[in-house]
């Protein structure tokens, strides 16, 4: 791509041109009706100028620059394949704002292709930061408020590893609060008793392989789904393990879960430490373990916060609002 050209005028105002190449339609980059433009003229003091494929911003150096920098952006991911949405435009524009990892780098880092050549990306810089926390160490405790894909990227790293034949076992678990893990006392199967804790793993599994593929691996024992408590007295060997709603277990759980790891084996912890269910006096698990667990080499926590929420836009301003009434009260 060719690099943006600045034409420099008396006064403070800068004007950069970037060149779009040819095999890409302006649309594409723009949006019908140019809806893509607004929103990037919305956002920034520059003003745009788009005659053929070149497009000229004009404004404060620094703000210019970061326009000419976003449109570089968005041509690179035109360029590996992904579409732009407002969505994408919308996190594209806040990436370069801030300043930290690059748009392309972050949609461009494919965790898995699911049905229908659909790719599993990290959406935010924080995102971004977690997946490459959890390929880079044994164990990683991704928290934070719910929609942001914390436990829903662990698993899409945990399928790559098995389809990939990086790991041989993957195994997902959940402790069962409501019931106190004596699930015996509940009516039914074992598995009518687990499923309601167990069916959100369930669902984002189905999402992203075959049903047929997992009933096979299921009944190999390939692919486990089970609550913590049939993990106690095991060593789980050459095995991807993710632990899910972390916060509602009790220091001796989790204790115990961190310690059946066994050779080649990583693990991700989940958890959002504002919603514990556990019992009142009843510490959390997870909040012990930010206490005892730094400096170990090969563990990682990992923080997301509102600005990595990624279902509608409006659930991020709650778990901000809750946020900050917490606080306040705090």
């Amino acid at each position: 791509m060719q690099q943006p050209t600045q034409v420099k005028e008396a006064t403070t105002q800068v004007k950069v041109n970037v060149q779009v190449p040819g095999n890409h339609a302006m649309v594409s980059l723009l949006g019908t009706r140019d809806e893509l433009l607004k929103l990037i003229e919305a956002a920034f003091e520059s003003t745009v100028f788009v005659r053929g494929n070149e497009i000229t911003i004009a404004g404060e150096r620094e703000d210019a620059e970061r326009v000419a920098r976003l449109f570089q952006e968005l041509i690179s991911l035109l360029d590996q394949g992904n579409a732009l949405t407002a969505e994408t435009v919308g996190r594209s524009i806040d990436m370069v704002r801030e300043g930290g990892e690059r748009p392309s780098a972050v949609f461009g880092d494919a965790v898995i292709t699911v049905r229908g050549g659909r790719s599993i990306t990290p959406k935010t810089t924080g995102q971004k930061r977690y997946v490459d926390a959890i390929r880079n160490n044994t164990i990683v405790f991704g928290i934070g408020p719910a929609g942001t894909g914390k436990t829903y990227l662990a698993m899409a790293v945990a399928v790559q590893a098995l389809l990939t034949k990086r790991t041989n076992r993957l195994i997902l678990t959940r402790p069962a609060v409501e019931a106190g893990e004596k699930l015996g006392f509940l009516p039914g199967t074992l598995s009518e008793k687990i499923d309601p804790y167990l069916r959100p793993l369930y669902d984002a599994l189905y999402e992203m392989m075959d049903a047929e593929q997992i009933s096979r691996y299921m009944e190999r024992g390939t692919i486990e789904v089970a609550p913590l408590a049939y993990m106690r007295g095991r060593t789980l060997n050459d095995s991807f393990i993710v632990l899910d709603e972390a916060q509602n277990t009790t220091p001796e759980q989790m204790k115990m879960f961190l310690t059946r790891l066994g050779f080649n084996s990583k693990a991700v912890v989940t958890g959002d430490i504002t919603q514990i269910d556990l019992p009142a006096g009843q510490h959390s698990g997870m909040n012990v373990v930010r206490e005892i667990l730094t400096g170990i080499d090969g563990l990682a926590f990992m923080y997301l916060s509102s600005r990595d929420v990624v279902r509608h836009r409006i659930v991020q301003d709650i778990v901000e609002a809750y946020r900050r009434y917490d606080e306040a009260r705090s």
